[in-house]
């Protein structure tokens, strides 16, 4: 009887004996898809920056940092964005894939947010001879940073159970409220930081160095899409063997202990 059901449960799914669930082919495809895009992206990117855009006359070739610099901070946005949506779903109605995509959020918010953080202190340093002032967006860039990065910490260190994943959550709410003091931080208290793209600063004047900055910020997008993706897979995946191995003590399939 349980070979037939598992048979039938087998055909409902999509999947065949012997074969892959059609599910997981469609998925794979779909990430392998996102990668390959994004590989010939960045590559582009590379290639049209370094070697097609010319050498800023001022500042030289520290200005092509411009072209990583700024589309990291905006999939760091994506990333923030992901785990802000993810929360909110979760907190409104708790299921494992809402809170994947909030944990995937914060982590790419984590790794886009160091490339920023290291990318622009090498270009301060060029622009105003030190690395690091306490300018209001670098400030606040780097306390959402630190909100993303008490987030993953949390997840990592206390446990994995209804009240943990509220709690964070709620601090990924936060995280995203900070996202618009980023954003007009030098409008309305001014500081150092220059708004290149809106042409205040010097912005992009040469055709290439459009394109330059055009391909990053879709490779990073499309980037960013595919981490997120990825890490959510990964997630769910986790979710669900956690919970086989749960299943399998309780029916006293496994000999060890929740303890």
């Amino acid at each position: 009887m349980y070979r037939a059901r598992r048979q039938s449960t087998l055909w409902e799914s999509g999947e065949g004996p012997g074969n892959v669930p059609l599910v997981k082919r469609k998925g794979d495809t779909i990430f392998y898809a996102l990668l390959a895009t994004s590989a010939i992206l960045l590559l582009l990117t590379i290639h049209w920056a370094f070697l097609k855009a010319p050498i800023e006359a001022r500042m030289g070739i520290v200005q092509k940092i411009f072209y990583f610099h700024v589309p990291s901070a905006y999939a760091m946005y994506i990333g923030a964005t992901s785990c802000f949506c993810g929360s909110v779903a979760y907190l409104l109605k708790p299921t494992d894939v809402r809170d994947a995509i909030a944990r995937a959020g914060a982590e790419l918010s984590i790794v886009m947010g160091a490339i920023v953080m290291i990318t622009g202190p090498l270009w301060a340093a060029k622009a105003w001879g030190y690395f690091w002032t306490w300018d209001p967006r670098l400030t606040t860039a780097m306390l959402s940073w630190l909100i993303y990065v008490a987030y993953v910490v949390l997840r990592a260190f206390s446990g994995d159970g209804p009240g943990e994943r509220k709690f964070a959550a709620a601090l990924g709410v936060l995280g995203a409220a900070n996202l618009p003091i980023i954003h007009y931080s030098v409008q309305k208290w001014g500081g150092q930081h220059p708004t290149v793209v809106t042409g205040k600063g010097g912005g992009l004047q040469h055709p290439d160095m459009k394109i330059a900055f055009a391909l990053g910020m879709i490779a990073f997008t499309v980037f960013a899409v595919t981490l997120i993706y990825a890490r959510v897979k990964l997630e769910l995946v986790k979710s669900r063997l956690s919970r086989a191995e749960e299943d399998a003590i309780d029916l006293g399939l496994d000999d060890r202990t929740e303890a």
